[in-house]
């Protein structure tokens, strides 16, 4: 069997974190197609977002959600209430009313995963038609980076779109959550930055002598690969040329920057320690130096884990705190300072921040002050470029068993699928018409029929 170079990356990659520096070899980065900079910034929530409490209505449906969400319903009185709508987020997302307010919030109602649209009752009629291991954490997060409903995913949909765009030293589609699938194309792959510290080369020495260099070329690390034959050639120029992208990377997230005073506690102003915040801050540097990097687009994606509240979502008796709100809160004042941060450079209108999960949870709460795992969920977009007062999808009759209920839990079918949601992102990102079947596999179910990306952006 041959062992391309390729394969051999590949292989490295996953030896370890330090390894993933190891899928540099081959990046490419996006130029920009339009002669304005833009990025998309995907936030992953890990382990399925009760985004039921995240988005929650406030007009007469208020009252079905409280009787169906039983256990972990919250007062219409302690919701944080978005000016001219009848939706609400929860009570810990305050610091970002004043980004609905300047019209910089866009929320996106009750998307999933869909191979082909579905009614309640073609649910229950064509298993075919269903997405493959629904309620699977591993392949909803497949589902939703990969965007292959029914089939296997080896690449994602932000590496697929960076391997339609031209090629500069240093990656510009950039991870601060690892190595993950959505971030692997069929020909480029991402800069995989850690949220805290530096990239370093364990035991690796610069000092000039044998004994140095043999180490050197024993750990991965070559210092020269002349005469060792091919496929031992390649890997040094790529591990090394790696390698230094990591060293220009370093310079950046090191040194001190004036964004991060934009991540503080809008009611305390205490610095934020999250780990979402962290990973936001690190994105804000690197967009800021955007134009020493040589990128007219860049791709990011970072993560927020946590989600997986089976029970403690919510302490109970006072269902705006826990869990799920220590989590809620972070995520809003990361994205708040995120925000305020490209606005301080003059770059809110040319940023998409955008959230995403392995599903929803079930409407009903169950006896443990938690939620089961669902289907479709609520979704936040934010930036300057972002539709004012955009509210998208459809919220499902919070009727358990009612029209989008497959269960008798609260397990809705979703109203807009994730190409819809996502491809409304790339598009606005410059993807052409003409790469949109390449990016996202299943298309042309989702732009035809009456379907097609939502607005979310300003004509």
């Amino acid at each position: 069997m041959t062992f391309s170079r390729r394969d051999f990356m590949k292989v490295t990659a996953g030896a370890g974190a330090l390894a993933a520096i190891g899928q540099l070899g081959r990046t490419t980065a996006m130029a920009a197609p339009n002669g304005s900079y833009r990025a998309m910034v995907g936030v992953f929530l890990f382990g399925g977002n009760d985004s039921w409490n995240m988005v929650i209505p406030t007009d007469a449906r208020h009252a079905a959600y409280l009787a169906a969400r039983g256990s972990v319903g919250i007062a219409a009185s302690r919701l944080t209430a978005l000016t001219g709508t009848a939706y609400a987020l929860h009570p810990a997302m305050a610091a970002l009313r004043p980004i609905w307010d300047e019209g910089s919030l866009g929320l996106v109602l009750n998307a999933g995963t869909l191979y082909a649209p579905l009614t309640k009752a073609t649910y229950q009629s064509r298993a075919d038609l269903r997405p493959t291991n629904l309620l699977s954490h591993s392949d909803e997060q497949a589902h939703w980076q990969g965007l292959r409903a029914r089939d296997f995913a080896t690449d994602g949909f932000m590496g697929r779109l960076t391997d339609k765009m031209g090629a500069s030293s240093v990656p510009s589609m950039i991870s601060i959550a690892g190595s993950q699938l959505a971030v692997i194309g069929k020909t480029s792959s991402a800069l995989v930055l850690p949220s805290t510290g530096t990239l370093s080369r364990s035991g690796y020495s610069t000092a000039s002598n044998a004994a140095n260099t043999a180490k050197n070329n024993a750990l991965g690390t070559f210092s020269s690969a002349t005469g060792l034959g091919d496929l031992t050639e390649a890997t040094a120029r790529d591990v090394n040329g790696s390698y230094a992208q990591a060293t220009t990377a370093n310079t950046i997230i090191s040194a001190t920057s004036s964004l991060d005073g934009y991540f503080v506690n809008p009611t305390t102003g205490a610095a934020l320690t999250s780990d979402v915040a962290r990973q936001l801050m690190r994105v804000a540097r690197m967009i800021d130096a955007r134009g020493s990097l040589g990128h007219g687009r860049q791709t990011f994606f970072v993560s927020q884990g946590g989600y997986d509240n089976h029970s403690g979502q919510v302490n109970g008796g006072t269902n705006d705190t826990g869990t799920h709100a220590n989590l809620l809160g972070d995520l809003a004042m990361a994205l708040a300072g995120f925000h305020r941060a490209m606005q301080s450079i003059g770059m809110a209108e040319n940023v998409t921040a955008f959230t995403m999960s392995d599903f929803g949870r079930t409407y009903r709460g169950n006896a443990q002050n938690g939620t089961d795992h669902a289907w479709g969920g609520n979704h936040l977009v934010v930036g300057g470029n972002v539709a004012p007062g955009g509210i998208f999808g459809a919220y499902p009759d919070p009727v358990l068993g009612g029209a989008t209920d497959v269960s008798s839990e609260g397990r809705f079918v979703p109203a807009v699928s994730q190409e819809e949601y996502i491809g409304a992102i790339a598009r606005w990102h410059g993807v052409s018409d003409a790469d949109m079947p390449y990016v996202f596999p299943n298309w042309s179910t989702w732009s035809t029929g009456g379907r097609g990306p939502l607005q979310l952006f300003r004509a």
